[in-house]
């Protein structure tokens, strides 16, 4: 993780994650969102109740018009 990357996401943090009460260090808060986003990438399996779905762009739904 780069300091320049965990600066824009401290600068960048959501109103709900503000009030989540870490919002004292937003660095330590914005480097605490990114390692467990990293993680989630990384193994889609790791948060018991989330599930990354990837398609192409050929295996979506067609509209209809």
């Amino acid at each position: 993780m780069t300091d320049d990357r965990i600066e824009q996401r401290a600068a960048e943090l959501l109103p709900e994650e503000q009030a989540a009460g870490g919002s004292a260090d937003p660095q330590a808060q914005a480097e605490a969102i990114l390692a467990e986003s990293d993680e989630r990438e990384a193994d889609p399996g790791a948060a018991p109740d989330s599930f990354l779905e990837r398609r192409r762009s050929d295996q979506t739904v067609e509209t209809t018009r």
